[in-house]
């Protein structure tokens, strides 16, 4: 068996390599990393590459060194947010070797007396810091990777935003490095400059009048911009539960809306995606605004209709159709795209929409039924019921 061709070799801010990186440098023909890597690891006889511009460049120039052998300089723990995600993606297992260093989440939770199975860590470098709006929760513990010096500053802004402005911020700059510090203060009160390179630690405390957004599906309808069209509040928590989100797993959202059902997909599990086709430009941005202020902002909106608008995407994990049952091929087409094990969901609301959900049960089974939902409101001095429109709901799990 022919042996891997490529070595990602993890190093700490010290310089100090992973065990085996050494020998893994020296037997290599061409070494990738960034110009601080490169540095910190010393004297490096083969041909040393930094990062080209555009990054994504260089999956084409690894391709085309496989007869070589090449190495590639990460900070600790490739594997972990790092160039390995990125890489095994693009490559089989069986030509990477991985020789991890301690990552960053390591060191910051033995910095901070934390466990590092109690903590969330996350990663908000080269993504948007609204990700942390999902994650917050009274008493969280958050271990997070940067983009640069001025993300503490954005995430204490987002912190008091979500009125969590009380938790206590940790800056570990420099994390086994000769000019490691940390630098604490709370969000509110956030002013502090700081290195760029660094690992945020967050100690989440609520303010007192702080309403807290679980992650189990059905928030209040008024976590959402909306125009009165969407998927209420208890039909959704039912509809997500007959969806049955897992991690990774992709959802297409068939007229999405104000995003509701795709939005609380995608809180339901971690690494989940979805697909929202909407042709409604408003309610596209409407969708857009309420994924970023409930912490997804990855929510993906196509401005298309079904079933269209199905040609060419990725094979989906579960369907929601919350609008257009009634367009001719729409239910065949979802149905048609789904593998085995996959889930559908339809909602309807009017007698046409009714009458071809049931069509389909009669036709593939599943389940069909009526979900009615009444509030308590004013009735003059007293208090009485008011119906919402009742939604009768066809599930199926496809054999």
């Amino acid at each position: 068996m022919k042996s891997p061709w490529l070595t990602l070799i993890g190093i700490g801010e010290d310089g100090g390599l992973a065990k085996g990186g050494r020998d893994a440098l020296a037997d290599a023909d061409v070494v990738y990393g960034g110009q601080r890597h490169l540095a910190l690891a010393g004297e490096i006889r083969a041909e040393k590459r930094t990062w080209p511009s555009p990054f994504d460049t260089v999956f084409a120039e690894l391709a085309q060194l496989k007869d070589r052998k090449v190495a590639v300089i990460a900070t600790g723990d490739p594997m972990w947010f790092g160039m390995g995600s990125s890489l095994a993606r693009r490559f089989d297992d069986a030509e990477m070797t991985v020789l991890p260093a301690l990552s960053a989440f390591q060191l910051a939770a033995s910095r901070m007396g934390w466990p590092v199975q109690d903590c969330e860590c996350l990663s908000v470098h080269g993504r948007p810091v609204d990700l942390l709006r999902c994650a917050l929760y009274p008493g969280a513990r958050l271990l997070v990777l940067t983009s640069g010096a001025q993300t503490p500053r954005m995430v204490a802004d987002l912190l008091a935003d979500e009125g969590f402005g009380r938790t206590r911020m940790t800056v570990l700059e420099h994390l086994g490095g000769e000019k490691e510090r940390a630098v604490s203060g709370t969000a509110e009160d956030w002013s502090a400059d700081v290195a760029a390179f660094h690992t945020l630690a967050l100690e989440v405390v609520a303010d007192p009048a702080t309403r807290f957004r679980s992650r189990v599906p059905g928030l209040s309808d008024d976590a959402f911009r909306h125009d009165g069209k969407m998927t209420k509040q208890d039909i959704r928590a039912i509809t997500l539960a007959e969806l049955k989100p897992y991690p990774g797993a992709l959802l297409w959202d068939i007229g999405s809306g104000c995003g509701s059902v795709a939005i609380e997909w995608l809180r339901a599990a971690d690494r989940t995606r979805a697909i929202g086709l909407e042709p409604e430009a408003e309610r596209r941005k409407m969708a857009a605004e309420n994924a970023v202020a409930l912490g997804v902002p990855h929510l993906e909106l196509r401005d298309a209709l079904a079933p269209e608008g199905l040609e060419d995407l990725p094979a989906p994990d579960a369907i929601f159709i919350g609008g257009g049952v009634t367009t001719p091929g729409v239910v065949d087409k979802a149905l048609a795209a789904l593998a085995s094990g996959g889930r559908l969901v339809a909602n309807a609301v009017t007698l046409e929409s009714e009458a071809i959900l049931l069509a389909n049960y009669q036709h593939h089974g599943g389940s069909l039924k009526k979900l009615s939902v009444h509030r308590a409101s004013a009735v003059g001095g007293l208090t009485g019921w008011r119906p919402l429109m009742p939604v009768t709901q066809w599930s199926l799990t496809k054999s």
